[in-house]
């Protein structure tokens, strides 16, 4: 009756199985989408083997079910339940979302109604599950503030134990769930919403949040691992009965980026860059095979090509791998020779094609964002890898950046005719050369230097997409873009206060669910929601000129000053770019943040 029923079925290789009435703590640890798509996070990965490591505890996973599924479940009065066991998720002590993408929020609605959960904290009992959340977007907390009991801010390994252990003393305890809460307000890294109140003036502007209790700190300090060599990594990871969107073994060879990417929250929010040693990669991936048979590694991080290491361990990677018939591969790469010669070495095993990305298509444009990437590195990378043997590459561009101009959004598809140029002059005149462009809207993030500036319309930003496609008109080059008003309002819930939280609800009531797919996604749903919120979305989307204006995020502290932030949104007007900070520290604030921290300068 279904898509893909080995979605819901459960009992892969190297799931965890455990006597569920064994245990002190059922955790129910969820992905706010379809199993595919939650099955290749890694971070769900981590937690997930991790905690099940623990006699006392037992994790299970959940998934957002697809269409067909929710049907039936409706229909036939089936509440949401746990893959390995089948229980359902109301029966659990604790129910985790990770949040990845603000489209997936509605998902988290549907999720707590297919579970019989209430959708905001204030209305659950002690007969509830711990509606809890962490991820990169929940360093802005206030669009779920209302929802979620606690957000982990940061990363999750060492502070997701902290928070079990918290809570095998409280259930032993016989008290309320507000004394657990309050325990865990103690923890670094822990947001307690329900123990602050927004601030507004008496014409409803925003003015900060004000602590109501005794525990609540006035900021939260993001966690962070300083040692991934110690940290825990999942050597037998599950492997899925059906392929899943990164259908391969996973290994992460480093946190952080040093690059400064003025558009690029992750750069800012996983600060410092934190590099595993080279023998701990080898064994990981040698043991990541051994336990799953994956006919395909990826080496992953911010920026892959920036491992210290990187020739050596790819070498080392391939020496090994080589009579497996297991390819090694990158995520996207920078516009660099070097980065190319090793997207050469990693195509021994399986051809593939190049995957750059340039974000601007001028050099003005570039200097703007501090993508410290020339033209003259394009024409050296891709004629370097046309050289040796590519013909396929994808590029990835933004449109609606800062400063941008229509002469910036056509030089994006000048960059790529000019490509197409120089592979038939390296090939003496071939054709088959199979170039895809492909431009996202961007989105003002919290934490970037650009959370200031405002998004570009809707119509503007489809303007600009159809000047594309008419420039790719005739070309030979596949044009695609990402649907506006999606990202429109990715931009309105990532920099959105307590007041989002009705809007998700309400949305998500109207039928608003899987809001990332320009497949499901349907604009009047939010539309009606934000009318009936008496919420104004183009308010999240404007520029703010006051640079000291309270925002829903500074009750969260990244490490990142905003001082730093200023002065890179000042170089950026004035296109002065910011050396990597590996070549020497920019001030960022980083190494005072929190003792141990070092930057790699």
């Amino acid at each position: 009756q279904v898509q893909n029923p080995a979605r819901y079925i459960g009992n892969e290789l190297n799931a965890v199985i455990k006597e569920k009435d064994s245990v002190k703590v059922r955790y129910a640890l969820a992905y706010p989408d379809i199993y595919e798509v939650g099955m290749s996070h890694l971070g769900s990965k981590i937690l997930y083997h991790m905690l099940n490591e623990r006699e006392d505890t037992y994790v299970e996973r959940v998934f957002m079910p697809w269409l067909d599924f929710e049907k039936v479940m409706k229909e036939n009065d089936i509440p949401l339940f746990s893959l390995e066991t089948k229980t359902p998720i109301r029966s659990f002590d604790i129910f985790g979302f990770t949040l990845q993408y603000e489209m997936s929020y509605t998902n988290i609605i549907h999720m707590l109604r297919l579970a019989d959960i209430p959708y905001k904290s204030k209305d659950r009992s002690k007969g509830h599950p711990f509606v809890i959340a962490g991820g990169p977007c929940g360093m802005n907390p206030e669009p779920l503030a209302e929802i979620m009991d606690l957000i982990v801010i940061g990363e999750g390994e060492e502070v997701t134990e902290e928070l079990v252990n918290l809570f095998v003393q409280w259930k032993g305890s016989g008290e309320e769930r507000e004394a657990f809460l309050r325990e865990a307000a103690k923890l670094d890294g822990v947001y307690v919403p329900s123990f602050y109140e927004e601030m507004r003036d008496e014409r409803g502007q925003y003015l900060g949040l004000r602590p109501i209790r005794e525990n609540a700190k006035p900021q939260i300090k993001k966690r962070m691992i300083l040692d991934l060599d110690q940290s825990y990594f999942p050597l037998k990871p599950i492997v899925p009965y059906l392929r899943t969107v990164h259908d391969r073994m996973t290994l992460e060879i480093f946190r952080g980026c040093s690059r400064g990417c003025r558009f690029c929250q992750a750069g800012m929010i996983y600060r410092p860059v934190r590099e595993k040693k080279m023998d701990t990669l080898l064994k990981q991936a040698k043991e990541l095979y051994r336990n799953t048979g994956h006919d395909d590694i990826s080496l992953v991080s911010l920026s892959s090509a920036d491992y210290s290491k990187i020739l050596p361990l790819s070498e080392g990677l391939l020496d090994y791998f080589k009579g497996h018939g297991v390819s090694v591969s990158l995520p996207s790469l920078r516009l660099d020779s070097f980065s190319v010669s090793i997207a050469e070495k990693m195509r021994e095993v399986r051809k593939s094609g190049l995957t750059l990305a340039p974000e601007a298509g001028t050099q003005r444009l570039r200097d703007i964002i501090n993508k410290n990437v020339t033209e003259e590195d394009l024409v050296e990378a891709v004629t370097n890898a046309f050289q040796t043997g590519f013909q396929t590459v994808k590029f990835y561009f933004m449109i609606g950046l800062p400063g941008e101009t229509d002469e910036d959004v056509l030089g994006i598809a000048k960059l790529a005719k000019q490509v197409k140029q120089i592979y038939r002059e390296v090939t003496g005149g071939k054709k088959n050369v199979k170039i895809t462009v492909s431009t996202s809207s961007f989105v003002p993030k919290p934490f970037t230097p650009f959370q200031w500036f405002g998004q570009n319309p809707i119509a503007e930003l489809k303007r600009k997409q159809r000047l594309l496609i008419e420039a790719f008109k005739g070309t030979g080059i596949r044009y695609s873009y990402h649907d506006a008003e999606i990202s429109f309002l990715e931009a309105v819930v990532s920099k959105g206060d307590r007041r989002m939280a009705d809007v998700l609800i309400l949305a998500a009531e109207a039928g608003a669910k899987f809001d990332g797919s320009a497949d499901t996604f349907q604009m009047r749903y939010w539309d009606e929601a934000f009318r009936r919120a008496g919420v104004n979305p183009y308010h999240y989307t404007r520029p703010i000129e006051d640079f000291d204006a309270p925002m829903p995020w500074d009750i969260v502290d990244v490490g990142v000053t905003k001082a730093f932030l200023k002065r890179e949104w000042e170089n950026a007007m004035r296109g002065k770019t910011t050396e990597d900070c590996r070549q020497g520290c920019r001030g960022c604030g980083l190494m005072q943040f929190r003792e141990g921290v070092t930057c790699g300068a």
